[in-house]
């Protein structure tokens, strides 16, 4: 919204700062982070209506004294990146919209199950199979509507990991990438969901990831001037930076820059409260809207096997569940103490704060090798 102020420098000549997305990239995270002032408050209304967190029985039994801690923290979360976003992003840009669509759907559904858990005071909230019908319902119209808006020029070519674009890319069928996507969204979004076990476990991690394909995304859709000299005269050079890099341009794909810093402004100011001992818990509203973001992110940007390394963390914890129930169905025996894993450690003695913090390491760490890719080509 505050881009179009730019139109306005023929009258006020500082107005013309609103054109660059770097500018724009600060303001939004700061704009996120000036939100988060207002959990103070937040969590004393959700304290007044008994909005708190329902602890399984059968999980670590230090985590009983979690129980009636808020929760749907996430609502705030949600809020602060969508005003963020709106207030900082170029609206005439459909990548934005789609970003936020899908953030904010997915934190609907985030919402229902939270709200079902704190009605029927247990678990269960909404059902899996209704949870990933949903999720796969919305991600199906968007891949439909990104297919089919005709201003994107949107591909179905997958690349690689460490090799470079222009040497190797795998062209598949819309309909075969389409529910690729879909598959990269819905899972993104429910791995976040299952690391969301321990104070400050998830937020951090995606602030991380968030950062990451905040850099993915301005390389892949910004074109740098320089001015320089020939023979006498100035001219405009221009630098590519993709093409520099050996990765996909996409052109408008710098504008979710603004997106990604609001999930991270957003997420640092959660952790505030989040972090052990914490205050205030993100809820399946946040999970599943962050997760869906990030998913969306790789999804836009062509980060999708990439996304595997810079989601490692979450993935680890996906197929840890994944590798329980399925061992347990079939042979009746555990793989791990306790699924997801951030709960086996915690029972084999780690302190909680230490499997957060190790988490953390292991988060930012991946990101760097996804960092890396982008050399080593």
């Amino acid at each position: 919204m505050f881009m179009y102020l730019y139109e306005l420098r023929d009258y006020f000549a500082p107005f013309n700062v609103f054109r660059y997305v770097s500018f724009r990239i600060v303001m939004a995270m700061i704009t996120a982070l000036l939100m988060s002032f207002m959990y103070p408050k937040f969590i004393g209304k959700l304290l007044e209506r008994q909005v708190g967190q329902v602890v399984r029985d059968d999980g670590p039994q230090s985590h009983l004294k979690k129980r009636g801690t808020p929760t749907m923290g996430g609502s705030l979360i949600l809020l602060s990146l969508v005003v963020s976003t709106l207030l900082w992003a170029d609206l005439s840009n459909h990548y934005v919209w789609i970003f936020l669509s899908i953030t904010t759907f997915f934190g609907a559904v985030g919402f229902i199950d939270d709200f079902l858990k704190i009605k029927q005071k247990g678990s269960r909230g909404l059902p899996g199979r209704w949870k990933l019908i949903l999720q796969f319902f919305i991600t199906g119209v968007v891949m439909f509507v990104l297919f089919r808006d005709q201003t994107l020029h949107y591909s179905s070519e997958l690349y690689f990991p460490f090799v470079a674009a222009d040497k190797f890319a795998l062209d598949l069928p819309v309909i075969v990438y389409a529910l690729f996507g879909m598959v990269v969204i819905v899972g993104t979004s429910n791995a976040v969901n299952l690391t969301d076990g321990l104070d400050g476990l998830a937020i951090a991690p995606v602030s991380v990831a968030a950062g990451t394909f905040l850099i993915l995304c301005y390389v892949a859709g910004t074109v740098l001037q320089f001015p320089a000299d020939a023979g006498g005269q100035e001219v405009m050079t221009t630098v590519d930076l993709a093409r520099y890099l050996k990765i996909p341009h996409i052109n408008g794909i710098a504008e979710l820059c603004v997106g990604c810093a609001a999930i991270v402004g957003s997420g640092i100011g959660f952790l505030w409260f989040n972090s052990y001992p914490a205050q205030v818990f993100m809820g399946d509203l946040g999970s599943l809207s962050l997760g869906g973001a990030l998913g969306t992110l790789a999804v836009l940007s062509k980060n999708e096997l990439l996304s595997l390394i810079i989601c490692g963390l979450f993935l680890l914890e996906a197929i840890s569940v994944i590798t329980q129930t399925t061992s347990y169905k079939l042979t009746g025996k555990r793989v791990f103490r306790m699924a997801p894993i951030h709960h086996h450690f915690e029972l084999k003695g780690w302190a909680e704060p230490k499997v957060i913090v190790r988490f953390w390491i292991i988060s930012i760490l991946l990101a760097l090798v996804a960092l890396a890719s982008l050399k080593l080509r």
